[in-house]
């Protein structure tokens, strides 16, 4: 718990509410409901295991911010409560209100400790892969997918590890959850565009071969966009990511639209495979893009501007 003073309410209000929800209790000393609610709101932060903050403002000591916050929600009266996330007061109660109710209220806007878990392994899976330990990467989204299935960003990290790994049998089944998804999802999408595209090179058993065989009927017509788009699947198989971005926008400069628009949808799946988590910066800071892909996307934009 914290208290809030017009010199500390951006950093441990507004920009800590980046990190997790953070609940300001408004109250004043004066104030008998307030301190009734105030050891509730310190059990139940204790109790959600720093899955939010408490903060507290001292409505006579920063009437400031305690009348912009009453005008925002339309509230008169103490103990008035105001949920941050992302930066913003999203929403609020008024009054000592039962335990149970605060419950459902924090329950409406922060995560569940399944959540948090899976969030968590989520973040030691990126750290181990940056430190090139993949089997502990893949342990720990294994264990996040299945601690919060519904947590689409670790499902996406585990299949996409996986596929990485060649382990195609597992991905696809890690994969069969969200599988209808795959539909309304682009990263989805993207996933099951590589797994189609690793079905399609398993009937070409001899690569350089099949490779050849693309090139040759390449060669003979530049604008055999059938042969270029096989190749850049291959190639997608084989993880030569940026190959096959390069056969994909041979096809785009000739006809952007070719095939319902295959090779550019194709193309950003790609993108969405090869690009890495982005690394950790300090406040404030924007990370980088990844050279690779920020080169290629506009490449793709001044090829589709054009």
């Amino acid at each position: 718990m914290i208290d809030i003073t017009l010199e500390n309410i951006q950093s441990d209000l507004i920009d800590a509410s980046n990190v997790q929800p953070v609940l300001l209790d408004i109250w004043a000393e004066w104030c008998g409901p307030c301190k009734q609610l105030g050891p509730v709101l310190e059990k139940l932060e204790a109790d959600y295991g720093g899955r939010f903050a408490l903060a507290k403002l001292d409505a006579d000591k920063v009437p400031q911010i305690s009348q912009q916050l009453s005008q925002m929600f339309g509230v008169r009266s103490i103990p008035f409560c105001v949920l941050f996330n992302a930066g913003q007061p999203v929403d609020g109660f008024v009054g000592a209100i039962p335990e149970a109710e605060i419950r459902q209220f924090l329950d409406k806007h922060v995560a569940s400790a399944e959540q948090a878990e899976a969030e968590e392994a989520d973040e030691q899976a990126k750290d181990a892969l940056q430190e090139g330990d993949t089997g502990s990467a893949l342990e720990k989204l294994q264990y996040a997918v299945a601690t919060d299935p519904a947590n689409d960003d670790a499902r996406f990290d585990y299949v996409k590890l996986l596929l990485q790994q060649g382990h195609t049998g597992d991905a696809r089944v890690a994969f069969a959850p969200v599988l209808d998804k795959a539909a309304t999802v682009r990263r989805f999408d993207s996933l099951q565009r590589w797994m189609d595209a690793i079905d399609f090179a398993a009937g070409h058993a001899d690569g350089e071969a099949a490779e050849a065989a693309f090139d040759a009927k390449i060669a003979l017509n530049k604008r055999d966009f059938e042969a270029r788009f096989h190749k850049a699947r291959w190639l997608m198989a084989q993880q030569r990511w940026t190959d096959a971005l390069d056969e994909l926008l041979e096809i785009l400069m000739r006809d952007k639209t070719w095939s319902g628009e295959l090779a550019r949808k194709t193309y950003i799946a790609i993108l969405d495979i090869i690009e890495p988590p982005r690394p950790k910066v300090a406040d404030g800071q924007i990370p980088p893009d990844d050279p690779t892909v920020a080169s290629y996307r506009r490449r793709l934009s001044s090829v589709i501007l054009s």
